[in-house]
């Protein structure tokens, strides 16, 4: 019996999501670090998922530091390859080929499937771009799953009160409020470690209140954030919606 890929995603604080992923053709744990992705582990069947997560808790400063050195070397987005290995949330990429002339995308099972032709470069932007949109769409899907929640969690949890969310595709803003207190949720939120998502959503719960950014509003943020709100912030503009 062939055993399969398996996947398992943990948030670590401080660096955010890790997958780790059981592979059958996996010789030795594996850390990868590219840029606008999660770490991925790679873990071979013979390795238990609690001995990889103790692997990457020893593993954690040189973690961090990777990851500052990709913030600060400049803003580039993911070229996807056969071998590329990219998680979602709750998906896993899987890039096939196939015998037909078009590109075909699911989104089904945990995995984001792209099957392009075989004569063609999966470095050809059709494909790359074929690629992208499925990722969109699973984070479209994760979005809607999970912000809404978190929103009325942190809302009840801080006494606060908004009319209705919407969850949307926004290239720029990580959220928005509106002065009939409608708050707008960026998809992108989900990509986010959970710490910065929700300080994202303290901000716009925050705009319920305080329709502006001045001392009070700051005052305000930083009560709910335990007097991170400016620490916060700043991890926050290392983030772009635009760069993945």
């Amino acid at each position: 019996m062939v055993k399969k890929d398996t996947i398992r995603i943990i948030e670590f604080e401080g660096i955010g999501q890790v997958s780790f992923i059981r592979r059958a053709s996996a010789r030795n744990l594996k850390i990868t670090i590219k840029p606008f992705r999660k770490v991925v582990v790679t873990v071979p069947f013979f390795i238990s998922f609690e001995a990889a997560d103790s692997f990457v808790k020893e593993k954690q400063p040189w973690i961090k530091k990777s990851q500052s050195r990709f913030i600060h070397n400049g803003h580039s987005v993911t070229t996807f390859e056969e071998d590329t290995v990219f998680c979602t949330r709750d998906h896993m990429l899987q890039l096939g080929r196939h015998r037909k002339a078009t590109i075909l995308t699911v989104i089904r099972n945990r995995q984001i499937r792209v099957n392009f032709p075989d004569h063609a470069d999966v470095r050809d932007p059709r494909v790359q771009r074929a690629i992208r949109k499925a990722i969109l769409a699973a984070w479209r899907l994760e979005a809607g799953k999970y912000l809404p929640g978190i929103l009325q969690e942190l809302a009840m949890k801080n006494n606060f009160t908004y009319n209705k969310v919407t969850v949307r595709n926004n290239r720029t803003r990580w959220g928005s409020c509106s002065r009939d207190n409608n708050i707008n949720l960026n998809i992108h939120l989900i990509r986010l470690p959970a710490h910065l998502c929700e300080y994202v959503v303290l901000h716009e719960l925050c705009h319920t209140l305080h329709k502006h950014h001045q001392k009070s509003f700051w005052q305000l943020l930083d009560k709910v954030t335990g007097g991170r709100a400016k620490i916060l912030d700043k991890e926050l503009n290392a983030h772009s919606p635009e760069i993945w």
